[in-house]
């Protein structure tokens, strides 16, 4: 399925609680990183891991290509003589 057809507001919804969610966790982690509380900062570490590995899933389900096998047509359109990364 292209991928103009997956992204629908149900999906941007979901991507937005997800990133969220994320940014959440990743707060908590920086705070127990400034804090100097190592027993909190494995735990945020952790719940940060899995809020990342939660938002990769979800883009790999619907579809949304991660390892750059499908360049954006928008880039090879600006620099069509370099190859893609």
């Amino acid at each position: 399925m292209p991928l103009e057809e997956v992204v629908t507001e149900h999906f941007l919804a979901r991507y937005r609680a997800l990133l969220d969610a994320e940014d959440c966790a990743f707060d908590e982690l920086e705070h127990a990183y400034e804090d100097g509380d190592r027993d909190h900062f494995s735990l945020d570490l952790d719940a940060w891991q899995r809020a990342v590995a939660r938002r990769l899933t979800y883009l790999e389900k619907a579809g949304v290509e991660l390892d750059g096998a499908q360049p954006l047509k928008r880039a090879q359109q600006l620099s069509p003589a370099e190859p893609a990364l």
